[in-house]
């Protein structure tokens, strides 16, 4: 008996520490919360355009202001944070985004407009890099599975946030706004929690895990060329969605004739299968490996975006919530790749491939605008409609689960 007692503490194995999914619950819905308050500026750009008689080309400027924000800010700030991780930077982040909100809501003229879309941009800059740190160290392992739950709490808030624009402030006006700067105060409530937890674990098995440099077996060469190749598909999917996002309201108003109302519940569809394809493309990147799920999720987009500019309004919600599913189902697969590509840089990854995607599709944005005042909005979305099809570069990317084994 005295043996068995002396030897039972030596007998059992340290416990490896699980997927911490109430971690990763919270950073999804603060993810939520940040992009719902996100998408009601893009949402609300009918009402904007109504209040200052803005061009098509104003429009895209807002959305360059947002999303070039955090384009120029997060890698810069992913890379600070690998080298000194700033836990309670999350709530601080969450602060700017609700100090744009007011300011939108408040916003008398087209440059104030700008600027309330700046310092929301800038929000996500901070937020983004250090919460997807969170969600792989909360991850054990199951890296693909915690980006997907952590982005689908963006895209569930990108979709929750025409629906909050057409019932709040399209009826209620730009004033309207101020209310949603409370989910700002909710988040910052979570994120405090979330930072606790960060700054607690980060010295632990965890945040060395999440930290660790392991070899991937690609050489320099192979990483540049994989990274150039990644970057490629980034553009293709979101200047598609920068044209998706900013003016597929204004595509179903001209085209089938539907009030702003309307145009804002079918732009929900589109963003309800962004959702969607965000949840299934981690963990099927997790099991089939990323380059599968990157290439045929993005190459898959193409049907569906070609047939789209020809669809009546029935055929036209189905493939645009296809073709979102599809095409987001990527990102989780490219953000885990890249990282896997470059280990021990998480929030240089997330800064560059978030700032980079905000960036595209803001310059995306712009440039979609103007080409939609030169020409019309049909124009646009026939164009487009091609832009999937440069997802044939991923047939080029290295197997890198091939190379671990």
């Amino acid at each position: 008996m005295k043996n068995s007692l002396a030897t039972a503490p030596s007998a059992a194995p340290p416990s490896e520490p699980g997927v911490a999914f109430p971690v990763l619950g919270a950073i999804s819905l603060t993810h939520l919360l940040n992009d719902m308050m996100q998408s009601v500026l893009l949402a609300i750009y009918p009402v904007l355009q109504g209040r200052f008689d803005l061009s098509f080309a104003q429009v895209g400027i807002i959305t360059l202001a947002f999303q070039f924000s955090s384009s120029l800010l997060q890698p810069l700030v992913g890379r600070f944070t690998d080298r000194r991780p700033l836990p309670y930077s999350l709530p601080i982040g969450m602060g700017f985004t609700c100090c744009g909100l007011l300011l939108l809501s408040q916003a008398w003229n087209f440059p104030l407009v700008v600027l309330a879309a700046t310092l929301v941009g800038a929000g996500s800059s901070v937020f983004h890099p250090e919460s997807s740190r969170v969600a792989r160290m909360a991850s054990a392992g199951h890296h693909g599975l915690a980006q997907s739950i952590f982005q689908v709490g963006g895209n569930i808030g990108s979709s929750i946030g025409p629906l909050l624009a057409a019932l709040l402030i399209v009826p209620h006006g730009q004033e309207s706004v101020a209310w949603v700067s409370l989910a700002a105060l909710a988040g910052i409530c979570i994120l405090l929690g979330v930072s606790r937890w960060y700054a607690a674990n980060l010295s632990g098995v965890r945040g060395r895990a999440s930290l660790r440099k392991t070899d991937n077996g690609l050489s320099a060469r192979q990483v540049r060329g994989a990274v150039f190749i990644l970057l490629l598909l980034i553009f293709s999917k979101y200047f598609y969605l920068a044209g998706l996002n900013s003016y597929f309201t204004f595509f179903l108003i001209d085209r089938f004739g539907l009030d702003v109302q309307q145009a804002q519940y079918s732009l929900f569809v589109f963003l309800a299968g962004v959702a969607t394809g965000t949840l299934a493309g981690g963990p099927i990147g997790d099991r089939v490996g990323r380059k599968r799920v990157i290439w045929g999720s993005i190459l898959g987009t193409a049907p569906f975006s070609l047939a789209l500019p020809y669809a009546n309004l029935h055929w036209t919600l189905i493939l645009v919530f296809c073709a979102g599913f599809m095409i987001a189902s990527a990102f989780p697969a490219i953000i885990v790749y890249a990282q896997e590509l470059m280990p021990g840089k998480t929030g240089t990854v997330s800064g560059l491939f978030f700032g980079l995607a905000f960036g595209m599709g803001g310059i995306g944005a712009a440039a979609l605008g103007r080409l939609a005042d030169a020409t019309s909005i049909a124009f646009v979305y026939h164009l487009c409609a091609f832009l999937p099809l440069l997802g044939l570069a991923a047939f080029f990317l290295p197997d890198t689960r091939r190379r671990a084994a």
